[in-house]
């Protein structure tokens, strides 16, 4: 119950109770003075009556006695007159019984009031001659006791309403303020630090205020902390210390934004590896080796700085193998780069006394392919470029796609339409709190003509090229629905969706009806999407993910690192689970500045009410550091 309605409820029992018993006195107060003055009064008249009528009392026969009685009962509100002799014989009796108008009879039989009766004795020379009793009308005093109530109940419940009107207002003003107390605790709850500039007149409310203003400063400042170390760290950690050029999972996270990008994009991978290190490690310091790498990797990166044409990524994999993401070009345009790299790296040998140092292998962008295939390639001709000679590069030529898209098609769309795929659940993610099983992955799996596994990635990137990923999706969620109710199963089960899938309306529709049909088992359902497709379309995804909680669903942010998206992108979206990149699990009990991430994203976490879940921890140490610090799970 709201406390308007309690204090209204409480003010009005009180009211009522001061009422009650205020009206109770008064009214009986009023009964006694009314019965009181009826009864002086009907001596009054009895005593006047005995003296008018003593002089006409020789002769109890004189009609002037009837006529002086009914003067006095004329004139009066008397119920009964009565004379008698000494011998107790009537000689004259008047009687009204007529009740007085406008007084309920309810009230009159609810309310009992006495009669007044007085008696006169009525000399005649020196001794009694009679007696006359006089018997007031009680209706009068009944008329003006019920008007007295009549006006107190009024008054009253004007008094009443006029206070409860000033009381609602008085509430209103004071209420509104806690009601923006709620609405900025809520807020926070939220993500939203916001302060109320207005203070209450109030002293309690505005001391409460202004405590919210403070908690909430505190924690903007608190998660703004967080955020920007969360930053700083992720870029340190996506960044070589030696050279300050990107590690290889920002490849990879450069080339799954390739994949996922509807439009058709031109490129290359350039991989570079220095052939003379290990001979130079034994002739130099390890002071002179740093300088050397720190040489060549000036290279790569005013080669980047440089060149206007396409974009241009950096990377070093690993001490000796360095590589080169390079799109929006033509393979004329690669051909020029790569000339220009062997040509600078020859003055980088040089400079050291060496003929030979590195060789270059260029792949072409393969949108049916992998990371992996696509790093085969280049490593491939890698090993061409080392037959040709010094510092030489080697470019694989791209092949022909159009026959195999047009077979791809047409197998994409028979195991869709067919629905020849299964469903297996992989990456079991254990909740660290309870020891229990909290989630699954929903893996979808085909095979061709010939019983052979089908290449994922490739299967997807068909499926969404032609636009039949909407129905597959639609197909997974189906048999993960299915699953649940059938194996009765209790955790949750992650389902990836691909941005075209969310994106469609009939799709919507047709979600929302199987979630509603399914309302027990809707909280079961995460649906999965990838932080770097997130950051691309923020909006839409929000929207997306604001539908999928109107349906009482859940939804998951995959692959979080700070390089894909900024950690006030997640706080907007508020998803129920962020999963982290995989390689922050990957030797985390050795490297501090993982433990500090993944510690900040669980602060962040519990502040937004986020759960934040670690993904495929290989190793034991690794598994226990990141229970230790406390994020809800991590799947093996």
């Amino acid at each position: 119950m709201s406390l308007s309605k309690q204090l209204l409820i409480l003010i009005s029992a009180l009211f009522l109770m001061i009422f009650s018993v205020n009206f109770v006195l008064s009214f009986n107060n009023i009964k006694s003075y009314l019965e009181g003055e009826a009864a002086v009064h009907a001596q009054d008249t009895a005593t006047s009556l005995g003296v008018s009528l003593s002089p006409y009392m020789v002769d109890v026969t004189d009609p002037t006695i009837e006529t002086t009685m009914n003067a006095i009962f004329d004139m009066g509100y008397y119920q009964e007159i009565t004379l008698v002799d000494v011998e107790d014989k009537p000689l004259v009796t008047l009687k009204n019984n007529q009740l007085v108008e406008g007084v309920p009879a309810w009230f009159i039989s609810a309310i009992s009031m006495q009669s007044a009766v007085a008696n006169s004795e009525i000399s005649s020379g020196w001794s009694i001659a009679g007696t006359v009793t006089v018997t007031l009308n009680p209706g009068y005093a009944y008329l003006k006791l019920y008007e007295q109530a009549l006006s107190s109940f009024y008054y009253s419940l004007g008094a009443f309403v006029f206070s409860i009107t000033l009381l609602l207002l008085v509430l209103r003003v004071t209420l509104s303020s806690l009601k923006k107390i709620d609405q900025m605790a809520l807020r926070i709850a939220a993500g939203k630090f916001e302060k109320i500039d207005s203070l209450p007149w109030t002293t309690e409310v505005r001391n409460v205020t202004t405590s919210m203003n403070i908690m909430s400063a505190k924690i903007e400042g608190v998660v703004s902390g967080l955020n920007n170390k969360l930053n700083g760290i992720g870029k340190k950690l996506q960044q070589d210390d030696l050279t300050g050029l990107s590690k290889k999972n920002s490849f990879e996270i450069e080339m799954k934004k390739l994949f996922i990008s509807d439009s058709e994009v031109d490129a290359f991978v350039f991989l570079i590896k220095i052939d003379a290190l290990a001979s130079l490690v034994k002739e130099l310091g390890s002071d002179a080796i740093d300088l050397f790498i720190k040489d060549f990797a000036k290279v790569l990166s005013d080669l980047a700085e440089q060149e206007t044409t396409g974009y241009i990524s950096v990377y070093r994999f690993v001490g000796s193998e360095f590589c080169l993401l390079i799109q929006y070009v033509n393979q004329e345009k690669a051909e020029e780069i790569a000339k220009l790299l062997s040509e600078a790296f020859t003055e980088v040998a040089e400079k050291y006394n060496k003929k030979d140092i590195v060789h270059i292998g260029v792949a072409q962008y393969d949108p049916l392919g992998t990371t992996s295939s696509i790093l085969l390639a280049a490593n491939e001709a890698y090993e061409q470029a080392q037959l040709i000679g010094s510092n030489s590069y080697y470019i694989r030529k791209g092949v022909n796609r159009a026959k195999d898209i047009a077979e791809w098609k047409t197998l994409v769309f028979e195991v869709i339409d067919q629905k020849s795929y299964s469903v297996s659940y992989v990456g079991e993610v254990g909740s660290f709190k309870s020891g229990e099983l909290l989630m699954s992955d929903a893996f979808m799996q085909a095979l061709d003509a010939n019983g052979n596994a089908i290449s994922i990635g490739t299967f997807i990137s068909i499926a969404e090229k032609f636009s039949k990923i909407v129905d597959l999706d639609k197909g997974v969620i189906s048999e993960v629905v299915e699953h649940i109710k059938a194996e009765k199963i209790a955790y949750k089960i992650a389902i990836s969706l691909s941005a075209r899938t969310l994106k469609n309306s009939d799709f919507r529709v047709w979600l929302s009806s199987l979630m509603k049909k399914n309302h027990a088992i809707s909280q079961q359902l995460v649906f999965s999407i990838s932080s770097y497709a997130v950051a691309k379309e923020v909006e839409v995804y929000k929207e997306f993910i604001e539908f999928i909680h109107s349906l009482n669903g859940q939804v998951m942010i995959k692959r979080f690192e700070t390089q894909s998206m900024s950690p006030e992108v997640a706080k907007e979206l508020k998803p129920n689970y962020i999963r982290l990149a995989r390689d922050l699990g990957d030797g985390v009990a050795k490297e501090e500045g993982k433990q500090v991430f993944i510690e900040a994203m669980q602060g962040i976490g519990e502040l937004l009410d986020i759960g934040i879940l670690a993904e495929n921890v290989k190793a034991e140490e690794d598994f226990e550091c990141i229970k230790k610090i406390g994020i809800v799970g991590a799947s093996r």
